[in-house]
């Protein structure tokens, strides 16, 4: 009896101190997540720039293996990079404005089939139900139309701020590109010398994962993009090339995002070629899908940065709900390179870790 109650007290202050853990540990990610909120004019740039390196630094590397000065290559790499970029949006917008007359077309003509789909079919609606679910829908526009207008002058003044945005991403690529390296260095020389070196590989390999993360994403859109396009070109939807383009970007939040781009073109099709085709083109999503899923993105993925589907769709989950779209865009890459991170870090290193006293007592300043 009396050995069982220390034992029983000992078991009870350690799950204590795992409780008061775990509060410190959550309460330290909550003002870590208000910080990040407050600050997302600035935060959202620094790791848009950090992608955009991770995807460009191999060509940097490549010229500079080639003798080509750094500076140059870093020029070169970030001229064609904004280019390619910025080709994308233009041809996406522009291809997506030229559609519009044919696509409102189309929407009207869909629009008087289903009105007469529904007044001769199965259902026997009445001219008068439908017009008065119009004017339903109309009442609702005009009670929330002041919501809305605010909700459209906000995604205006925030597309006021991109070209500040723009600049500054620019600007730290310029630097992240051209002596990233040396950067990182900097900010880990501050730190005692047995734990400086495990530090910057962790930096060293999540970068490393990062780059792999964001290059497998490019192919894996690009797979999306052409094969829900193929499929939609087959089938005659409209607004092939836009609704491809939406596809590659949307693929860009794993798992999410180009299933519900696909929904769109799903849309597309049953507005502007019916039902049938609408089942189709479903079909058509759905098989990209799991080809992408089951057969390149196993052979594109390595080990390191392949993480759980259900830990993707929680990360993505938090992301939206704490940050919206710009969340759910950030929250897979920084979860691989936190599992980067973590998983370094908690390496044993034996000539430091299993020998801490052979270590001299003045090793604590920067090398």
């Amino acid at each position: 009896m009396s050995t069982d109650t220390p034992r029983g007290d000992g078991a009870l202050r350690r799950t204590a101190l795992a409780c008061l853990y775990l509060l410190i540990i959550a309460a330290t990610l909550w003002v870590l997540g208000q910080v990040v909120t407050r600050l997302m004019i600035v935060v959202a740039p620094v790791a848009v720039a950090l992608m955009v390196a991770a995807l460009l630094s191999p060509g940097v590397s490549l010229l500079v293996r080639r003798r080509v000065p750094k500076g140059l290559a870093t020029a070169i790499v970030l001229l064609v990079g904004i280019g390619a970029i910025g080709g994308l949006v233009w041809f996406m917008v522009a291809t997506l404005v030229a559609g519009l007359p044919d696509l409102a077309t189309q929407l009207d003509e869909s629009y008087r089939q289903l009105r007469g789909w529904l007044t001769n079919g199965p259902l026997g609606l009445t001219g008068q139900q439908l017009d008065s679910a119009m004017a339903e829908g109309q009442s609702w526009f005009t009670r929330n139309r002041s919501a809305i207008a605010s909700g459209a002058f906000g995604v205006l003044s925030t597309a006021g701020t991109l070209l500040a945005g723009f600049v500054l991403v620019v600007f730290l690529l310029i630097f992240f590109l051209h002596g990233g390296d040396r950067m990182w260095r900097g900010v880990t020389s501050p730190l005692p010398r047995r734990h400086r070196d495990r530090v910057h590989r962790a930096g060293v390999r999540a970068f490393t994962d990062l780059t792999a993360y964001v290059r497998v994403t490019m192919v894996v859109a690009l797979i999306d993009a052409v094969g829900i396009g193929l499929g939609l070109w087959i089938t005659g939807v409209p607004l092939v090339l836009p609704l491809s383009a939406l596809v590659f970007l949307g693929a860009f939040v794993p798992i999410v995002g180009a299933f519900v781009t696909g929904l769109v073109a799903v849309l597309v099709a049953l507005v502007s070629q019916g039902p049938l085709i609408a089942l189709i083109v479903i079909g058509i999503v759905v098989l990209v899908q799991q080809l992408e899923g089951n057969v390149f993105e196993p052979l594109l993925v390595s080990k390191s940065v392949k993480l759980h589907p259900v830990a993707v769709i929680l990360a993505v989950a938090v992301g939206v709900e704490l940050a919206g779209i710009v969340g759910a865009l950030f929250a897979v890459p920084l979860l691989a390179t936190t599992r980067s991170v973590y998983l370094t870090l908690r390496e044993r290193e034996p000539d430091h870790d299993a020998r801490p006293d052979t270590q001299p007592s003045g090793a604590s300043g920067p090398g």
